[in-house]
């Protein structure tokens, strides 16, 4: 299948404006957040092509300048997948697109390899995320994120063949009890990537935002909201750190698990 990477990368973010352009220490030296994500798009193995999309100069400019090919994009999306459909209509002819967020620099390229894999086995699965199986550790992570009013990590719960019934920033499902720190627990983190098919891709603007989508914040849902197939694929960390870069305080973090991060 061909398949094409796409990296949302916008400079006005509410949170953090300018991230893309943020540097982050590592073995390698300083980069930017987004030479960092287009690093870890062009590590997938089997990747047809690699663009940074984006609707600011000033991004454009700084990725041309390490080598990254561009695609500009209108200020009107609303979220990655939004801007991941222009780039589709403006580079047709591929199988399925990926959307590998600018802010997920430590992405492993195994994860976006299984998607596609995924997408291949499955054809009748309109959209394909990760997931991965939390420990005792994590589920305690991020309860104690809800207990304190800060938003953690996305959950997923699948049913029969992997089918997304649905997406939640609480802790979905309810388990009703303690785990020990490493004991596998059935709930699955779910990882902010996407794999397309580009008829999917290409309707999801015309689809109007409902009310899950809305109160959840997390663009996933309407594509169950139009009772469409999502595919969640399982994958496993390996022993690797990854962490998306949200906030301010987000960059001493990332910098600690790239020190750690074998190249």
């Amino acid at each position: 299948m061909r398949t094409l990477i796409a990296i949302p990368a916008r400079y006005a973010s509410t949170r953090y404006p300018g991230k893309p352009l943020v540097t982050l220490k590592g073995p390698d030296g300083e980069k930017t957040l987004i030479r960092r994500s287009w690093e870890a798009a062009i590590a997938v193995k089997g990747i047809d092509r690699v663009v940074v999309a984006t609707d600011d100069a000033r991004i454009a400019d700084h990725a041309a300048s390490f080598g990254a090919e561009v695609v500009m994009t209108s200020s009107d999306a609303r979220n990655g997948t939004e801007r991941c459909a222009e780039v589709a209509a403006k580079l047709p002819g591929y199988d399925v697109i990926v959307n590998l967020q600018g802010d997920a620099p430590l992405t492993p390229a195994w994860f976006v390899e299984h998607l596609v894999a995924g997408m291949a086995k499955d054809p009748q699965a309109d959209i394909a995320t990760p997931v991965l199986r939390c420990d005792g550790r994590a589920v305690a992570g991020f309860l104690n994120d809800r207990r304190n009013g800060r938003v953690g990590g996305t959950t997923a719960v699948f049913g029969e063949g992997g089918r997304a019934l649905y997406f939640s920033k609480e802790v979905i499902p309810y388990t009703g009890r303690d785990y020990a720190p490493d004991e596998p627990t059935p709930v699955f983190h779910h990882v902010g990537v996407y794999a397309y098919r580009p008829a999917a891709l290409a309707a999801y603007p015309s689809w109007p935002v409902g009310p899950l989508e809305t109160l959840e914040g997390l663009e996933q849902l309407r594509f169950l909201e139009q009772g469409r197939p999502v595919l969640c694929v399982k994958v496993e960390s390996h022993g690797r750190q990854f962490w998306e870069l949200n906030n301010p305080s987000d960059v001493p973090i990332i910098e600690a698990m790239l020190a750690t991060t074998s190249a």
